[in-house]
């Protein structure tokens, strides 16, 4: 029988931090020979973290890439390792080391660059074109990166036709909902295709406004998984492969042969010398958790906020509570991301707070056991109108008033922010960005915006989830039940400016998700003059959304870098 024991190491690299990932894939690779790995497996552009992007400019950069692969593979004694790294031609291509037994023995270079959504490779490397594989002993390997494995008749294909019995694609495939489910129908469908063994392993962790899920998965030659990795956690996923029922099963298939004869593949064998046979540990149970979709968000979130604070060099983070649900989870999130003690949050009233929210703020900052500062505006607010009081001379009070208070508490946060050295973190959704209901350098600064991708409905059920996770209601019901408000006015609701939150949401789905005009959304059931009125105020507001800070994506398409749409635009329906 012949077995392979693979190991996926799940790993979280950190963009630029070459010397970081070199410690790290050295500790995994000794956690994989320890389980008796004969090879393992860890994701793209593990040395340089992904997307290293314009530091793909830059020469040495690319050199110290180079020597750090040149270390990592000294220390490939005994297995055989995948790892993704920048390799340098007379031009740089996203590739795959095949390290064996310390040394390098071979070279894969991705083919099929991806230029939509968030990636944008075919501005950094060449594309590659040749499909090896690697004859170890009375088994063939063969590695591919990402995108490859998307495309039917692909690379993969090609290796499987050369002899590839078992193809290990190493990932860095970024999370939005649902696309795990995906991803795991189309692994399936390529395995049974080709009739070849999918060791997928994808990495994990936040770089910026991305989040990389994990969910490392191998597959038989049917398409079944046979082991799986944890979500949004480092995990090394370990499983025994039976190369002789790939055989079996190529035997039955006559169209296999009929194509593999009109193959041009152009295909190298690298043979490699095999190992010394090693006793191989009992495999130990390896559970994983299925995720409802909610918790599948809370947790990227939690990693998304772990990770831009602490690989960015913060250790306390600031938030301003309103006692509204926004700013409430915000805070639930970063104390599950970082802890209590790394926490603070800033109450700041106004003359137009109310008992309820003032209340609610100091209420979930005992739940959730932060400190919470108490820093009123009305002082100042009366100084700025006091200044200002000529220069309005004789105008009624409007919007203007309403953004000096949002403005007022973005100027203490950041002061506190400076002080202090604490990130502020933002606590707008994605259906007040997306329309600009926020007041630029008021309630918009922050470092970082923890639910800008998440529409204001979704923000409710996350809270609800938050209250479940901890048995308790750490965010006060009165929050889920009094009608949302800016209270930068008198008896001021957030429905006075804009249609109800549901209806918005599903409005704002349609047309940024799914770049649907008007007549489509009218024609799905909405008001004519609500769809004209809600799109209006998305496309003015690009100017807004610029300057805003990143936030984690956790939709299809999120305001970041899958939204690139001009400021100067008058293009309209």
């Amino acid at each position: 029988m012949r077995r392979v024991r693979v190991g996926l190491a799940q790993v979280n690299p950190t963009v630029g931090a070459i010397e970081a990932n070199v410690r790290l894939v050295a500790d995994w690779m000794g956690r994989a020979r320890a389980a008796g790995c004969d090879v393992v497996a860890f994701p793209e552009l593990t040395l340089t973290g992904y997307p290293p992007e314009d530091l793909l400019f830059k020469p040495p950069f690319i050199e110290a890439n180079l020597r750090a692969l040149a270390d990592v593979a000294k220390q490939s004694r005994g297995l055989t390792a995948v790892l993704g790294f920048v390799d340098k031609r007379d031009d740089i291509f996203n590739a795959a080391a095949v390290l064996h037994d310390g040394a390098l023995a071979g070279t894969y270079h991705k083919q099929y660059l991806p230029n939509y959504g968030v990636f944008d490779e075919n501005r950094y490397f060449q594309s590659g074109t040749e499909s090896p594989v690697f004859a170890l002993g009375g088994t063939t390997i063969a590695a591919n990166i990402c995108e490859d494995i998307w495309y039917p008749t692909g690379p993969t294909t090609l290796q499987a036709l050369a002899g590839a019995e078992l193809v290990l694609t190493i990932n860095a495939s970024p999370y939005h909902v649902g696309k795990a489910q995906f991803r795991e129908k189309m692994l399936a469908t390529r395995a049974t295709d080709d009739i070849v063994c999918l060791a997928f392993v994808n990495t994990v962790g936040g770089q910026d406004e991305l989040i990389f899920d994990g969910n490392s998965l191998i597959v038989n030659e049917k398409g079944e998984p046979i082991a799986r990795g944890r979500a949004f956690e480092e995990d090394l996923v370990v499983a025994d492969i039976d190369l002789d029922q790939v055989f079996r099963a190529r035997l039955h298939d006559s169209r296999r042969r009929k194509e593999k004869l009109r193959s041009e593949s152009g295909t190298r064998r690298i043979s490699l010398p095999a190992l010394p046979q090693t006793v191989k540990p009992k495999l130990p149970v390896h559970e994983v958790e299925a995720l409802e979709p909610i918790e599948e968000v809370y947790r990227a979130l939690v990693l998304g906020t772990r990770d831009y604070v602490t690989k960015n060099g913060f250790k306390h983070v600031v938030i301003g509570l309103s006692g509204g649900i926004d700013s409430s989870i915000v805070a639930a999130i970063a104390v599950d991301a970082l802890g209590a003690a790394n926490v603070t949050g800033v109450t700041m009233p106004s003359p137009y707070s109310s008992a309820g929210t003032r209340g609610d703020a100091a209420r979930l900052a005992k739940n959730l056991g932060i400190d919470l500062l108490r820093v009123p505006i009305t002082r100042v607010l009366k100084a700025y109108k006091g200044a200002l009081a000529g220069a309005f001379k004789g105008l009624k009070e409007d919007v203007t008033e309403e953004n000096i208070q949002a403005r007022i508490r973005g100027n203490y946060l950041m002061a506190l922010s400076n002080k202090f050295g604490w990130l502020v973190l933002n606590t707008g959704n994605k259906s007040e960005i997306a329309v600009g209901y926020t007041t630029l350098y008021g309630d918009m600064a922050g470092g970082f915006a923890v639910i800008k991708d998440c529409p204001k409905m979704l923000v409710y059920k996350l809270s609800e989830h938050a209250n479940a996770r901890a048995g308790r209601n750490l965010i006060p019901r009165a929050v889920f039940t009094r009608p949302p408000s800016a209270e930068l006015r008198p008896d001021q609701t957030d429905q006075d400016t804009l249609p109800p939150y549901a209806v918005l949401d599903a409005i704002l789905e349609c047309y940024v998700e799914s770049d649907q005009g008007v007549a489509d959304i009218v024609a799905r059931g909405f008001d004519a003059p609500t769809v004209k009125r809600v799109i209006a105020m998305v496309d003015r507001n690009e100017y807004k959304r610029r300057q805003g800070a990143i936030g984690i994506k956790i939709t299809p398409r999120a305001f970041g870098k899958d939204w690139r749409l001009p400021i100067v635009n008058k293009f309209r329906e």
